[in-house]
């Protein structure tokens, strides 16, 4: 069980990840409207703390479970 939590925790790693490259990758490379770059911007960051959030979190659960 413990291990398939670790898993889903990865996989939402990754997401979050993804989500944020994409987000970004539309920032840079998408339309010029401005209220929707920033929006844009804002989501990335956000995706991106989140990745680093659920990181540190997997890390430490790890580090218990051994």
């Amino acid at each position: 069980m413990k291990t398939r939590l670790m898993k889903i925790r990865k996989i939402s790693e990754v997401l979050y990840l993804s989500m944020s490259i994409i987000a970004t990758a539309d920032y840079l490379f998408g339309s010029n409207n401005d209220d929707r770059k920033n929006i844009l911007l804002l989501f990335a960051v956000i995706f991106l703390c989140m990745f680093f959030f659920r990181r540190y979190y997997r890390k430490k659960f790890q580090n218990r479970i051994k």
